[in-house]
Order: structure tokens, then sequence, then C-alpha cells
């Protein structure tokens, strides 16, 4: 099995949970790997190679962009407030 991350968090506005946002996972310089739907309670997850990714949540007048390193066999919590 090759090396493996998990990223994972929530997206939130004004304190509550934001459901139907998408969560978008690329390396750095654009390349997009992987995109998700956050949940009801406004969760998402990602499995992904050790290194540097960015997090791109987009959400109806709102588009949030984050760096995130992670590391082999590691859990990375983001919590993204838009």
């Amino acid at each position: 099995m090759a090396p493996q991350a998990v990223i994972q968090g929530t997206v939130s506005q004004a304190g509550r949970p934001v459901g139907g946002a998408y969560v978008r996972l690329s390396v750095p310089g654009g390349r997009l790997a992987a995109e998700v739907p956050t949940s009801k309670t406004g969760t998402f997850r990602f499995f992904a190679a050790p290194g540097s990714w960015t997090l791109t949540t987009l959400a109806p007048g709102s588009t949030v962009d984050r760096t995130v390193a992670v590391e082999q066999d590691q859990v990375s919590e983001v919590h993204v407030a838009i």
C-alpha cells in the first residue's frame, strides 16, 4: 500500500456547519487531485500522499484557499470559516 495521510475537517459560517459546499484538493501549482461536497454537518475527508496540498473551499458567495502540509500516517484537521 502506498504511504498516505488523511486531511479532514469542517466548513462553517457564523459558527454553523455548511453542508453542500465543495472542497477541492490540489497540488501546489493548481492541478486538481480530488473534490468532495461537505456533509450536512459540514465535514469533509481526503486520503492523500504526504506533502503539501492546497484546499479550496467553494460555497455560495465565498472561496477560501488554505495550504496544508501532511505527514505519512497522520491526520491533519482543517477548520474553514467562510
